[in-house]
């Protein structure tokens, strides 16, 4: 997981998600005075603060949170997570590195799960000795002729991969929600609270925590008898919640 990076690749979208958010509550309200296209972009470019849209945030109504798609690349992180973040198909693309098209004979890298990170070196070095006897396999069977596709069979999950996402800016905030929840698989909360981080750092009042943070955070857990116990704090920002679950990966070298 050391090696997992992602990236918003238009910021510049991020701002248009809060304007439009902003703008389109406002129009439902003064319809009545929209006479030209003149009226219409007076409104549009209207300046707010930021209390206005904190409270345009939390309104119930989710389409004015919608007129945006923000694109995040992720870099690094593994097979698996792309099979459980790609169950979210709601206002959300997703273009990945294929199995089909890409030969890994060469060019296989893993992540390390951070449950073994935890158990110290020489458990990693196990870990990564099963990849590489996999991925060996895989190199053998495709040098005699074995496609592509055939022998990504035998790819470990672990393997790295590159995802693009694309989601509305509502759905960025719910995907959050769910998956930065500490029922999920470590290296799905990681990679969630990294893109919650990003947008953060865009938009601190558009992705806050009380809107954006893990469901125990914004009120009460949603899992009843599964919950993990451990809320995390309403103060807490995404780069605090990493620091505070995943001190390894943040750890001086």
């Amino acid at each position: 997981m050391r090696k997992i990076e992602v990236k918003v690749l238009n910021p510049e979208a991020v701002k248009t998600a809060s304007d439009m958010c902003v703008c389109a509550a406002r129009l439902t309200q003064r319809g009545h005075r929209m006479k030209s296209m003149d009226d219409f972009m007076a409104l549009y470019n209207k300046s707010y603060k930021d209390e206005t849209l904190k409270t345009m945030t939390h309104l119930p109504h989710p389409t004015i949170q919608k007129f945006a798609v923000i694109n995040v690349v992720i870099v690094g992180a593994s097979r698996r997570f792309l099979q459980q973040i790609s169950r979210h198909q709601n206002e959300t693309k997703f273009m990945s590195a294929s199995l089909q098209y890409s030969n890994y004979s060469d060019d296989s890298d893993f992540v390390i799960p951070y449950s073994i990170i935890e158990q110290g070196a020489n458990a990693e070095r196990r870990y990564l000795e099963n990849c590489r006897f996999a991925m060996g396999e895989y190199k053998l069977f495709n040098d005699q002729g074995i496609d592509n596709d055939a022998c990504g069979y035998m790819a470990p999950q672990g393997l790295r991969n590159v995802l693009i996402m694309s989601c509305t800016p509502y759905q960025w905030k719910h995907i959050i929600s769910q998956r930065t929840c500490r029922r999920n698989t470590l290296e799905t909360q990681y990679v969630m609270l990294k893109i919650w981080e990003e947008l953060y750092k865009l938009d601190p009042i558009f992705f806050a925590p009380d809107t954006t943070g893990p469901f125990c955070q914004r009120g009460s857990c949603k899992e009843g008898k599964m919950s993990c116990g451990k809320p995390v704090d309403t103060a807490m920002t995404p780069t605090d919640i990493l620091h505070a679950d995943f001190p390894l990966l943040y750890a001086p070298d």
